[in-house]
């Protein structure tokens, strides 16, 4: 009996090790997928065994991984199109097949717990043949904590692009960068955290580097990498004319054909239908299912080394998401006159790089197309106050916001001279912002009279008066989601000037009035007008490894005119989403404050008269439907917490 227990369990030693010791499976990470893949339900919609064949554009991009010729896979592509389950399956792959150091880089540390928490962990407990290849957590010495997980001849650690500890001082075969378009230009001062990681690899012959993003710019990394790699594009047959064409996204370009575009018939979004390049035929949604499960991918670039591959994946090639759904974010985005929600669709909803190009404005655009007003403008619902400080003056102006969405009127611009270390110039901007009554008003506490915009501010939270210091850097919101703590416990609210920069100029390249657009009057100088667009944005500066932009200022132009817009566009962005349409109704019902006077004589700016004050703030809450951006502000106790 002893003999055929010893037996047996040789066996058991002698299976185990012969696994160990066997090279990995003639196994494509889709065809593991396929097998041993199960999908949890805290993050899919369809959760049970993984199908390729439900996104059949995913195969290509997994079996490229697993091509030993190919040591870099560079995926761009739009939101939601299934990257996470491909680095998801990537890992299992190597997990249970192919045991390596693996490197999983997230944008913050916050988002790899997340990550760990939400996606890999539910991953690991319910797909079997990696299921016990982790230890339980509540073991001791597991080896397994939240960003660290080992396994037989591996480990898996989840890091932040932002932590350059956790890049560094580990040899990785396989380092998986997610969403790198995302991360900060350098990780703390060790440089780019995608060259951090991919350093890491360099011991190893057989190494691994895969990067996904969304994308932003065509300077951004992910566009980058891909353009520089041996492109494939996802190349599809019409079921009508059986001819081969790429699926990409172009709606309603006026210099497309018909049969170029998605197109929709009579403004009607759910009769939107894509449109065969070659025929001209509509695809019904069976047709354009049909043609992506029958697709393939084709390098556009054969003659490149097969070393790094890159590939793009169109919001169009997106199996669960229709044309008519596509075709009615796309309207919505535009219709809102908001370019960060243009661009928040063509790089997430299509995965395209939104170019906002012509960000300078040519000299005299401006003033050329300067209106006549007098009185208050027709259209003014509530007014914001911008304030740059110099060491000899503050320049203000005050601007107009109407019911269309982000259509301004400049209504005035003051300079108040004087030493800004004198109480004298304070109690002059004070009765300033009395008269006019903005409904809120941002202060440049940036320059070298920060504690004397603290001491004016601290006291004025209640109107909404804000110390507000400028921060410069691609990506960085217009209103942050809370304030800073300044020198003495002021509060101090950090802006991304470049992004209202972006904002600004886009209004001031609308032609026509409406949403976004800049009502100008005539009359102001013209070192405003130049003022207005006395910096251009230079795309070319290279910094820790990546291409980057920025703003200068022009030589011979001072930029006051557009600081001071920049601060009274945050302004307006410290209310939070503002719903336009609610605005647009209730002023439709409201009397129109005074008609436009376009056959007058030119008037100076100093005689263009303020607007009506809007009143209070919770009157404006009130009228607008704004509550929670307009609820008194709890400063200490109790019931700041409560």
């Amino acid at each position: 009996m002893k003999s055929e227990e010893s037996f047996w369990a040789n066996k058991k030693v002698l299976a185990s090790l012969a696994r160990a010791f066997a090279p990995p499976p003639d196994l494509t990470i889709s065809q593991w997928a396929d097998a041993e893949r199960a999908l949890s339900p805290e993050s899919s919609a369809s959760p049970g065994k993984w199908r390729t064949d439900r996104a059949e554009y995913l195969r290509g991009i997994m079996d490229a991984v697993s091509d030993p010729e190919v040591e870099e896979v560079d995926v761009e592509g739009c939101s939601q199109f299934g990257k996470t389950e491909v680095l998801l399956n990537i890992i299992g792959f190597y997990m249970q097949h192919d045991p390596a150091p693996m490197l999983l880089v997230q944008p913050t540390l916050s988002v790899s717990e997340s990550f760990s928490k939400d996606r890999f962990s539910p991953m690991i407990r319910d797909t079997r043949s990696i299921s016990m290849l982790i230890e339980d957590p509540r073991t001791r010495d597991s080896g397994n904590t939240i960003l660290h997980k080992q396994f037989p001849g591996g480990h898996i650690t989840m890091a932040g692009a932002n932590s350059p500890a956790s890049l560094a001082s580990r040899p990785i075969r396989i380092v998986l960068c997610d969403e790198v378009d995302r991360y900060e230009a350098s990780a703390g001062t060790e440089g780019d955290p995608v060259d951090l990681a991919r350093r890491r690899t360099v011991a190893f012959w057989n190494r691994k580097v895969i990067l996904t993003s969304s994308p932003t710019r065509k300077r951004g990394r992910i566009h980058q990498a891909r353009m520089q790699s041996c492109q494939y594009m996802y190349m599809v047959r019409c079921q009508h004319c059986l001819a081969e064409q790429r699926m990409h996204w172009n709606p309603l370009s006026e210099d497309l054909t018909e049969s170029e575009r998605v197109c929709w018939v009579n403004g009607d979004p759910e009769s939107a239908r894509y449109v065969c390049a070659h025929c001209g035929v509509l695809w019904e949604e069976q047709d354009r299912l049909a043609a992506i499960v029958g697709g393939k991918w084709i390098s556009i670039t054969p003659r490149r080394s097969r070393k790094k591959v890159g590939f793009h994946v169109s919001g169009v090639m997106v199996t669960w998401r229709t044309i008519p759904e596509l075709v009615t974010d796309w309207i919505r985005a535009e219709a809102s006159g908001n370019n960060e929600k243009i661009k928040t669709f063509i790089n997430t909803g299509v995965g395209d790089p939104f170019e906002d190009e012509g960000v300078h404005i040519e000299d005299g655009a401006l003033e050329s197309r300067a209106e006549i007003w007098t009185g208050s403008p027709e259209g003014v619902y509530f007014t914001t106050c911008g304030v740059d400080v110099q060491d000899d003056r503050l320049e203000m102006e005050l601007v107009g916001w109407g019911p269309n969405a982000e259509e301004s009127w400049s209504l005035d611009y003051n300079v108040i001279t004087g030493d800004p270390a004198t109480p004298a110039v304070w109690i002059e901007l004070d009765d300033y912002l009395k008269s006019h009554s903005p409904s809120a008003t941002c202060i440049d506490s940036g320059g070298h009279h920060t504690q004397q915009v603290y001491g004016f501010c601290r006291t004025r939270r209640r109107r909404r008066i804000y110390a507000i210091k400028g921060s410069a850097g691609e990506g960085k919101i217009v209103w942050p989601r809370e304030a800073s703590r300044g020198k003495g416990g002021a509060k101090v609210y950090v802006i991304g000037v470049d992004s209202a920069k972006d904002a600004v100029f886009a209004h001031f390249k609308k032609l026509k009035p409406g949403p976004g657009f800049c009502h100008l009057p005539k009359g102001r100088p013209d070192w405003w007008f130049g003022g207005l667009t006395s910096e251009s944005v230079f795309e070319t500066h290279k910094r820790t490894g990546m291409l980057v932009r920025e703003y200068r200022r022009r030589p011979g132009f001072k930029n006051e005119p557009l600081d001071c817009r920049v601060y009274a566009f945050a302004a307006m962005c410290s209310f939070g989403t503002i719903q336009w349409s609610q605005i647009a109704e209730r002023y439709r019902r409201r009397q129109p404050v005074a008609a436009l006077a376009p056959d007058v004589a030119p008037v100076a700016p100093d005689v263009v008269a303020p607007p009506s004050p809007p009143q209070t703030p919770r009157q404006i809450a009130r009228a607008v439907g704004w509550k929670a951006q307009y609820a008194p502000v709890r400063t200490s106790g109790w019931t700041k917490k409560w």
